[in-house]
């Protein structure tokens, strides 16, 4: 009997052993995957402020384009640099005020012109001179002066347009002589950079005694950006220049088929008299 309960004894032992070591096991197990959950959700939190921190490189990028271009406009020279800068402010304050004064200066002829017909055709020549007087653009100045003339005769009225005609032709092209002036400045302030850049490279290479690129580089930069600048001013005011050409010839055509409108509507109304 004592060997039985002690076998039972023993047995008892070891199952409860087991038992422990099972759920010493469990425990483990959970607490692995607990730290795997933590292990987890920090790497995804370390890739989340990873994203957050890489999302503004597009800032990063344009602050290093806008860096890039100062340290560039700096390397040129300075002073020659300026004097491109400058002559793109300018070129550019003509350009606005052209397309500003071109803009106002376009207006419906063909609304213009109904409106002082149907005034003429009813006898109402001060009714007519109103409309053109009120309107502005060079068209209402042209029929405004015709209608001043309006009794003296065709002849007369047509005389009195063509040379108005021109007088406001060339208020159209006011300033676009600064602006081909500033076209032309631009790149030959380059080339004189480029000069000047030579010059200097060959200048350290007399003060070195030696040709290296490392000696020659940098008079190289100097003659190079130069350039660069100049001819990038040239093809942006070239571009606002030939926008305000288009518009000048637009308004100019306009101005032209008004005239001849305006002189039918005069031999109409002499017609009528």
């Amino acid at each position: 009997m004592k060997k039985v309960f002690a076998i039972i004894a023993l047995m008892g032992v070891f199952t409860f052993g087991m038992t422990q070591s099972v759920f010493a096991q469990d425990e483990a197990s959970v607490d692995s995957a607990a730290v795997e959950q933590v292990d987890s959700a920090a790497v995804d939190s370390a890739a989340t402020e990873t994203e957050e921190v890489a999302a503004p490189a597009p800032e990063v990028e344009e602050a290093g384009m806008y860096k890039n271009i100062k340290t560039k406009f700096i390397e040129g020279s300075a002073g020659f640099m300026a004097l491109v800068a400058v002559a793109l402010i300018l070129g550019l304050a003509f350009c606005i005020e052209r397309i500003i004064y071109l803009s106002l200066a376009d207006v419906n002829t063909k609304k213009l012109l109904e409106g002082i017909e149907d005034k003429v055709n009813k006898g109402d020549i001060e009714g007519a001179k109103a409309i053109a007087r009120d309107e502005r653009g060079p068209v209402a100045s042209i029929a405004y002066q015709g209608l001043m003339r309006i009794d003296q005769g065709l002849d007369v009225v047509e005389r009195s347009v063509v040379s108005y005609g021109a007088v406001q032709s060339s208020y159209l092209e006011k300033g676009c002589s600064w602006i081909t002036l500033f076209i032309a400045m631009a790149p030959s302030l380059g080339f004189l950079g480029t000069v000047i850049g030579m010059v200097q490279a060959f200048d350290d290479i007399q003060r070195a005694g030696d040709i290296s690129p490392t000696v020659v580089a940098g008079g190289m930069k100097v003659a190079l950006i130069t350039t660069i600048f100049g001819i990038v001013v040239a093809l942006i005011l070239q571009v606002f220049y030939n926008y305000i050409l288009a518009k000048i010839e637009g308004i100019t055509s306009k101005m032209e088929d008004a005239t001849i409108s305006l002189l039918d509507i005069v031999s109409k109304y002499e017609a009528k008299k």
